[in-house]
């Protein structure tokens, strides 16, 4: 059905703009890293310093209050967005590991495991079959590719 696609993309959307919303918006203030600094043996942080407990916080109240409004269980809406930002904090120590800088853009890394892991592990309740979650996906690749440059960019 069109309307669970369109609520996983929503979530989606909303789980991880929004931590680049407020990041842009408080222009770096309470942003303790979800690392905790930790450096890794290679000399790279584990995640880097794109990932924040702010930007987690916020990922996750945005996508639940969506869910609630969505008349979804506002469970479904946090954990959706915690796996999306978990999977792309992996993807982050990931690239740390190839030893790109952050906020590196990698066509795939950068999607694909934030958009497909809550989308396989919330399928039943969104009422999503594989041909949904695999539309959602192009869809979210598409949108996060063409949106990349204003998260570069200044805000304020």
């Amino acid at each position: 059905m069109v309307v669970d696609e369109l609520h996983a993309f929503a979530l989606l959307i909303a789980a991880n703009a929004m931590p680049v919303i407020v990041g842009k918006l408080v222009r770096g203030r309470a942003a303790a890293p979800l690392d905790f600094g930790l450096i890794m043996p290679d000399g790279e942080r584990l995640f880097g310093s794109h990932k924040t407990w702010r930007g987690l916080a916020s990922g996750i109240a945005a996508c639940a209050l969506l869910a609630v409004y969505f008349g979804l269980p506002v469970w479904l809406g946090a954990g959706f967005a915690a796996l999306s930002l978990a999977a792309d904090a992996c993807s982050s120590a990931a690239k740390r590991r190839m030893r790109l800088k952050p906020g590196s853009e990698v066509l795939g890394l950068d999607q694909l495991a934030e958009t497909l892991l809550p989308l396989f592990v919330f399928a039943e309740p969104l009422g999503l079959q594989l041909t949904e979650i695999v539309l959602v996906t192009v869809c979210f690749v598409v949108l996060d590719t063409v949106t990349a440059p204003l998260r570069r960019r200044s805000w304020l």
